[in-house]
């Protein structure tokens, strides 16, 4: 039975109680974010605004998190936003399992644009070349920002969820 005198703790208290730790460090050094929980696997998934996308790396490089496993990007829903997220592992020869954190970055669907990771991940260029065919996120500063998947005169982001199929691509010059 709990006791009448203790007082309940506050919405506040009690969600800066369940941030993980990554999200505690970050907020400690002054870098806004938004801490969305966690995933199956317990790996922490922060979101930050694209403006500062590039600060915000560059400290969870500075933590530790020197490798980028996956850079991917979804379509919320037709009308939505799009996301461009990034998965990042710290990679050390201490630890059994690794540890991970999950970046995402919401765009807006009308223009969709966000400041590339390369430079402090180099995996990230073709990572950020697919996403960019399949849906349309500019990444700003990649160094070879062009379509991968689909030929380079093809309209529109075919992942996007409300993009409509063309009844048929012509081929030009494929001799």
């Amino acid at each position: 039975m709990a006791d009448p005198s203790t007082p309940e703790p506050t919405k506040t208290e009690t969600a800066i109680a369940e941030v993980g730790k990554i999200s505690r460090q970050l907020t400690q050094d002054g870098f806004e974010h938004e801490y969305l929980g966690v995933d199956a696997s317990g790996v922490e998934i922060l979101k930050v605004d694209g403006s500062f996308l590039i600060p915000f790396c560059t400290a969870l490089y500075a933590y530790g998190f020197n490798y980028l496993q996956c850079q991917g990007a979804y379509d919320v829903g037709p009308g939505a936003e799009l996301v461009s997220m990034y998965q990042l592992i710290k990679v050390d020869d201490n630890s059994d399992r690794p540890e991970e954190v999950r970046v995402k970055v919401f765009l807006a669907r009308e223009n969709p644009t966000v400041p590339s990771v390369y430079w402090i991940w180099k995996t990230a260029d073709w990572q950020e070349r697919e996403s960019y065919d399949m849906y349309g996120i500019i990444y700003e500063g990649h160094p070879n920002l062009k379509r991968l998947l689909m030929p380079e005169d093809w309209i529109g982001w075919p992942m996007r969820k409300d993009y409509i199929s063309p009844d048929f691509y012509e081929l030009q010059d494929a001799y």
